[in-house]
C-alpha cells in the first residue's frame, strides 16, 4: 500500500480543494457561508475517502462514498455557475480537473472489483 498523498488522484483532489477555497472566497456573503462552505467541506470529504480507501483491503465502500460525494460537489458547482456566482471560465477549470479525478477513481474502483473477482475465483478453484 502506497501513501495516500503520493497517489495522483489525491494530488488532483488537493488541487481541486485549493481552487475551491480560492474561488469561494469571492462569493457574495449570502453564499460564502452556505454553498461555499458546503463545497469546501465536500472537497475535504473527498480526501477522507481517498485516505480510507487506500488503507482498507476492501476499497469499494470508500470509493463508492467518494463517487457519491463527488456527484454532490459537481451539482454544487453547477448551481454556482447557473446562479452566476462562479464564472464559466472557473467552472471549466474545475470541470477539467473533475473529469480527470472521476476517471481515476472509477478506474481504481474497477481495478479493485477485478482483483476481488480474481481472488474469489482463485479461492473457489483451490
Amino acid at each position: 500500500m502506497g501513501l495516500y498523498y503520493d497517489l495522483p488522484v489525491f494530488k488532483d483532489v488537493y488541487k481541486l480543494i485549493l481552487k475551491l477555497f480560492e474561488y469561494t472566497k469571492d462569493f457574495p456573503k449570502e453564499y460564502k457561508y452556505t454553498l461555499g462552505q458546503d463545497m469546501k467541506r465536500d472537497g475535504i470529504q473527498l480526501v477522507r475517502s481517498i485516505y480510507r480507501a487506500n488503507k482498507e483491503k476492501d476499497k469499494r465502500k470508500y470509493l463508492e462514498s467518494f463517487l457519491d460525494d463527488f456527484e454532490v460537489l459537481k451539482l454544487e458547482i453547477r448551481i454556482c455557475t447557473d446562479m452566476k456566482i462562479l464564472s464559466l471560465k472557473k467552472q471549466a477549470e474545475l470541470s477539467l480537473l473533475m473529469d480527470s479525478i472521476g476517471r481515476q477513481i472509477t478506474g481504481w474502483r474497477n481495478a479493485n472489483l477485478v482483483r476481488k473477482v480474481r481472488k474469489g475465483t482463485a479461492s473457489n478453484t483451490a
